[in-house]
């Protein structure tokens, strides 16, 4: 009765002692590797910082250059349309996609008859741009669970040298040490891959949100060059919560 009684009480004084144990405490359980993984987390922190700060509809298509572009588009003044995509004041997703299919369009001998594939083909290199922003945090994902293995597989290592080369308290004291960094360094693996794994879902997603949004504005734009201006429309102002775009 004595055994099975306090058997809830070692399993709640187990968790207990656990639960006193700081973060810090379970980093430095894992050895070199838990600090690896910590530096991958603010790493994982900072491109995400990076890639709000540029993957946003004001730094995509900033109101100015909407405005500038359509009253070039207006007057047919491809020329003066390049020439202001190109400025460094104006560098932009939106910038970039018209100086590119402009700048195609002026060498073809088809001229502005390719302007709408000339858009198309600009406009997804400037995706595909966008996208790689997130692939640092792919990589992370990716190398997580790797490195959290990589510690699991030296705690072994060092459990199976340890039965074999000590003996009383010192091989126990060592083998907990080894197990509780084989263990620790697989978790901390998993949570610094579980929530960048996500997040590079997310941050997919949105650069293709945000992409189709622009590709209205540059469709708006567009008709500028090729719609009698009593009918044309103005192109939509960019905005940082446009309204869901379904992306094939």
């Amino acid at each position: 009765m004595t055994l099975f009684g306090g058997f809830p009480f070692t399993l709640a004084e187990a968790a207990a002692g656990a639960s006193r144990r700081s973060l810090l405490e379970y980093i430095q359980a894992g050895g070199l590797i838990g600090y690896l993984l910590v530096l991958l987390s603010i790493v994982a922190v900072a491109l995400l910082i990076a890639h709000l700060l540029k993957v946003r509809m004001s730094v995509m298509a900033p109101t100015e250059v909407v405005l500038g572009l359509e009253e070039r588009l207006q007057r047919a003044d491809t020329a003066g349309a390049i020439e202001f995509c190109r400025r460094d004041e104006n560098k932009s997703f939106l910038a970039n996609t018209f100086a590119a299919a402009l700048t195609r369009c002026s060498r073809s001998s088809f001229g502005l008859l390719e302007l709408r594939t000339a858009l198309e083909d600009s406009g997804t290199k400037e995706v595909e741009k966008l996208i790689r922003t997130t692939d640092g945090i792919a990589i992370i994902a990716a190398i997580g669970p790797m490195m959290g293995l990589l510690g699991t597989t030296i705690g072994m290592i060092g459990a199976f040298a340890t039965i074999g080369q000590l003996e009383g308290a010192a091989r126990s004291n060592e083998l907990s040490n080894y197990m509780s960094l084989a263990l620790v360094t697989t978790a901390q693996g998993l949570l610094v891959a579980i929530p960048c794994t996500v997040l590079y879902t997310i941050l997919r997603r949105r650069v293709e949100r945000l992409a189709a949004a622009v590709g209205e504005i540059v469709e708006d734009l567009a008709a500028t060059l090729s719609t009698p201006g009593s009918e044309r429309r103005s192109p939509r102002i960019a905005s940082e919560n446009p309204e869901p775009v379904e992306v094939a």
